[in-house]
């Protein structure tokens, strides 16, 4: 039985690929073909269409890296093909190995009206259904040259992904330009014994079923006349009619197909691609939707469906249609499919506010599910933050993608930092690009951990990134896996639908509780450290323009500026994209999101400095008679209130003296610190004065940079595996080390490899912190570059700062999962702490860092070891990343309790500003201020005027410690009424008012948001 089963197998594939699916199309004639190759950069359709073309022939080169050429095609109907139907058979060279990674176009009529996308598995366009004879054709294709970047393993370093260091050799060949018939009942045979065939494989050897099966399938096989395929092609269909029509177990497996095609807003192409790749598939699926009235599609990203109402208004016209009737789902609720470890508190936030806006505004939709199939880990800040936004429901695929320990459920309550819970799952087919196959099916009937309890899965079903979505070789499969034997049920349906039925059987799943780690791509906190050092500064410049713009207009009259600060916060949240801000797209991506960045903090250090000029009086009939110093910090500091100003006066303390170190070297002190800085320039000593107690641990060095080899299995810029720490250079050979210019600091400068580092270390006046601004002309490859913190401090913890709040990681390597965590997400600080006593290290752009303890000589205590991660080398995908300068300001905060690092890490980040103030302006009362015995626990994250115009002014704060606040929220101006919002500004009730402030009671971590109506 064995060697029947066998022989049938293999029979049915040759048979299938010689005979059956050729005669698919059994007849064809050939098309004429044109082109007009575009020069430069993509051209609107008119100029496309109008282009001069000249003849080219099947089997010449075409496409430059990154090129478009527009091929006209016509010809005629056959006489002879009348009462048949007729497709165009367009193959511009695809390779189907690589849907979405390659050469793609659009085919438009005449008029310029969009038809569908071609695609390595969606090659057709249909010509009539049942054609007469004597038909013109004639369609135009823009053709876009993408070059093949990815090849999934080895990487090949490429100078492709930047059109100014890719050659102009053509990518492609043109394979076939034909109109051919196609047979319905062979293509519909061809589905049959596809997914038999699939199904087959799945089921045991010794399956009554499986041999039921087979048999079915050689009797079909032997009905069909291989010289004629199309004419016996309906008899082999019955010999299978009843294998098909016997229905599942009652018991199955329900999976939920949803039509989807996830579609990067960049990586291996740049942003402007994208705008074309999305045209494309939502022309496909538009189509798609027209001719399968079962199909149901989803789309995520506001940001893509923008693009096409800017771009492409008639496919955008098509799609909202499709919407309105319900087919056609927009999912999500944020502005991109965003990386949710490095956003900031208020760019996270911002992500559903400008997303959810857009589903509303356009659509009149509430979407109600966050759609992050994608994304690198999943910060434990989300799930308040859902809710916050009015949505329900979470989906997450990218989880399946860890090494180390398999996620123990596929449908869970997510309980994030504050207690929320959100109903989650993590669809068990492990792929979001799902073709519904018997091998995925199966799998996902397999892999399903919620069995017993529940009985529902997702399935998002198409070829992503331009591969064309979801296909009609995928609804067949479909149909056909609705309620068959020994498959799962398959049916399309909204993932809402989804959502409600799985929430209605399995109420009480288990729950996760902290953040969704990925045990993967754990690199992406480090590379290309200009893209996030954009990122970060673009957040903090956007939280000043709000915060003073709104502090001006209520003060002077300054006129709010709307429209920029709405478009600059699309701008930076389109940047935080799970391929840009993780460092993982091609030059050219991030050679344009350098450009973007400097450009966004142009306008917006405009929009600051005019503020602040308003505010501040200077140029006004009183004259300038000093300065006037600005704190946007949520905490005060050197007499400035948080979030307003006062007169510039002297730093309040010792001065910092610089001495000469016994031994070599040196040390600085404040009166509150003194640091010993060795003969190699490394940090030996950090004595705080107050407790009497040392830093740095013994017979260590702090501020030590390390090297490492950084060459991972697979992901290049993605991953550091953890064998990296297995070799380590520790960089004590020193250049210069000199007292700095200003008398106050430290200078130490270091080569090493081809690389040069520049580092002063200095001591603030009055404050308890070791300043370190460090600047690396980097030129190295494939390395890894960490700046370790030795401390004297025994713990088997660290506080980490996410969004709104923080979270504590282990510092030991107990089980699988705490050593699957060597590289993780700090964004302003790292704590580390005993009982009455820690240290904070903080930062101005870094995100990555690790931590390790050992014993210590002798077996006596040990140290633990932070080490914050500063620059990468990886050469895939972008040959040359991080080579050249970059800056970074980190600090070193002895003495430390966590709500001294939340306070640190903000002023790191947000320096003061000075500017000349007008005679008699001593100061700026703030907007808004705490006040109440729980203000140090409570931070005010954004400042701002309401998006819709009325004037009112909004204001987000949280919880920061981990545990309960009473507050007062006082009001520098009359508060007429207060409401608690949502995200988007809604209202969720009144907020009490007392004496012109707002009482505010929060849970641990909880964020609040106020919308405060002026009189």
């Amino acid at each position: 039985m064995h060697n029947d089963s066998t022989i049938t197998e293999a029979r049915l594939k040759r048979v299938l690929d010689e005979r059956i699916r050729p005669a698919v199309y059994p007849e064809s004639v050939p098309l004429d073909v044109s082109v007009w190759h575009a020069p430069g950069e993509p051209v609107p359709v008119a100029e496309g269409i109008a282009g001069e073309r000249t003849p080219i022939a099947v089997g010449s080169p075409w496409g430059p890296a990154w090129g478009t050429s527009w091929f006209t095609v016509s010809g005629t109907v056959p006489a002879a093909w009348a009462g048949r139907t007729v497709e165009a058979l367009l193959d511009l060279g695809f390779d189907e190995n690589m849907p979405g990674f390659q050469c793609e176009g659009l085919v438009y009529r005449p008029d310029g009206s969009p038809v569908k996308g071609l695609n390595p598995r969606n090659q057709w366009v249909r010509v009539g259904e049942r054609v007469a004879g004597g038909e013109e054709v004639l369609l135009h294709i823009e053709a876009s040259s993408n070059p093949v970047i990815l090849d999934y393993h080895p990487f090949v370093p490429t100078e492709l992904g930047d059109r100014e260091t890719a050659d102009d050799a053509p990518r492609y060949r043109l394979v076939r330009m034909d109109l051919a018939v196609f047979d319905r009942t062979v293509w519909e045979l061809v589905q049959d014994l596809e997914v038999l065939g699939q199904l087959v494989t799945e089921l045991s050897a010794d399956s009554p079923r499986r041999w039921e099966i087979l048999r079915a399938v050689g009797r079909a096989l032997d009905a069909v006349d291989l010289q004629d395929v199309g004419g016996t092609a309906q008899r082999a269909r019955g010999e299978l009619a009843g294998v098909l029509a016997a229905p599942a177990h009652a018991s199955a497996h329900r999976i939920s197909a949803i039509g989807h095609a996830h579609i990067d807003s960049a990586w291996l192409w740049p942003l402007r691609e994208t705008v074309r790749k999305v045209a494309r598939t939502t022309s496909n699926m538009t189509a798609l939707l027209e001719d399968e009235p079962d199909f149901v599609y989803a789309m995520s990203q506001a940001q893509q469906f923008a693009w096409i109402k800017e771009h492409r208004p008639e496919v955008y016209a098509r799609v909202k249609k499709a919407v309105a009737d319900g087919r056609f789902v927009p999912v999500g609720g944020m502005w991109v499919e965003s990386d949710t470890n490095m956003p900031g508190s208020e760019a996270l936030a911002r992500q559903f506010v400008h997303g959810k806006r857009f589903f509303l505004e356009e659509f009149g939709i509430e979407t109600e599910e966050v759609w992050l199939p994608d994304t690198f880990g999943y910060s434990a800040a989300l799930p308040q933050l859902v809710k916050l936004a009015g949505a329900k429901w979470f989906l997450t695929q990218k989880i399946s993608w860890s090494q180390t320990n398999k996620f123990p459920h596929h449908t869970f309550w997510w309980e994030g930092l504050d207690g929320t819970r959100v109903f989650t799952h993590f669809p068990p087919i492990d792929t979001y690009n799902s073709q519904l196959s018997g091998q995925e099916v199966a799998h996902a009937v397999r892999n399903f951990q919620e069995k017993g309890g529940a009985t529902r899965s997702l399935a998002p079903t198409g070829w992503g990134d331009g591969g064309g979505g979801t296909t009609r070789e995928m609804l067949a499969r479909a149909k056909r896996l609705a309620d068959l034997e020994g498959s799962a049920k398959v049916v399309f349906e909204k993932p809402s639908a989804f959502f409600e039925k799985a929430h209605a059987e399995y109420a009480h799943a288990p729950v996760w509780a902290g953040e969704l780690y990925l045990e993967l791509h754990r690199a992406t906190l480090t590379s290309q450290a200009r893209t996030k050092q954009g990122n970060r500064r673009s957040e903090h410049l956007l939280r000043e323009a709000e915060l003073w713009a709104a502090t001006a207009t209520v003060r002077t009259g300054f006129p709010y500026p709307y429209e920029a600060l709405d478009r600059l916060w699309k701008t930076v949240l389109l940047h935080q994209f799970h391929d840009i801000l993780p460092g993982t797209s091609i030059a050219w991506v991030h050679r344009e999101a350098a450009r973007t960045y400097a450009e966004v903090a142009a306008e917006l250090e405009s929009v600051i400095g005019r503020a602040l000029a308003a505010l501040a009086g200077a140029g006004t009939a009183r004259g300038t008679a000093g300065t006037v110093v600005f704190n946007a910090a949520p905490h005060g500091r050197g007499g400035a209130p948080a979030h307003g100003a006062v007169a510039d006066g002297p730093a309040v303390g010792e001065p910092v003296t610089v001495a000469e170190r016994e031994g070599g070297g040196y040390v600085l002190g404040n009166g509150l610190l003194r640091v010993g800085i060795d003969a190699r320039g490394l940090v030996v000593s950090v004595y705080d004065l107050r407790t009497g107690r040392e830093t740095v641990a013994p017979g260590r060095a702090a501020n030590l940079l390390q090297l490492h080899q950084d060459f991972p299995n697979m992901w290049d810029a993605w991953d550091v595996d953890h064998f990296y720490r297995n070799t380590v250079t520790d960089l004590t050979d020193v250049d210069v080390l000199e007292r700095g210019d200003d008398g106050s600091s430290v200078r130490v400068v270091r080569r090493f490899g081809a690389s040069r580092v520049e580092q002063r270390i200095a001591l603030p006046v009055g404050e308890r912190r070791v300043d370190i601004a460090t600047e690396v002309d980097w030129h190295e490859t494939e390395k890894f570059l960490k700046a370790a913190f030795p401390l004297d401090v025994h713990t088997d913890r660290v506080a980490a700062e996410t969004q709104f709040g923080h979270l504590y990681r282990p510092a030991h390597t107990n089980t699988s999962w705490d050593a699957a965590k060597f590289e993780a997400c700090a964004h302003r600080f790292v704590h580390v702490g005993e009982p009455g006593w820690g240290v904070a290290l903080v930062n101005d752009s870094t995100y990555g860092y690790d931590v390790t303890r050992a014993v210590r000589e002798g077996g006596a205590g040990t140290t633990t070891t932070v080490r914050l991660s500063l620059l990468r080398a990886p050469r895939f995908p972008d040959p040359r990343t991080d080579q050249g300068v970059h800056r970074f300001r980190y600090a070193l905060v002895p003495g430390a309790s966590v709500g001294d690092a939340v306070r640190e890490g903000y002023r790191i980040n947000l320096p003061e500003r000075r500017v000349p103030g007008a005679a008699g302006v001593t100061g700026v009362e703030p907007l808004v201020s705490v006040v109440g015995d729980d203000a140090d626990a409570v931070v005010v994250s954004a400042v701002k005027l309401a998006d819709d115009g009325s004037g009112d002014v909004v204001v987000r704060l949280y919880e920061s410690l981990g545990g309960r606040a009473r507050v007062r929220l006082a009001a520098g101006f009359v508060v007429r009424s207060a409401r608690v919002c949502d995200l988007l500004e809604r209202a969720l009730g009144a907020a009490g008012v007392e004496e012109g402030a707002v009482r505010v009671a929060l849970r641990p971590f909880e964020v609040v948001t106020l919308r405060l109506s002026r009189a």
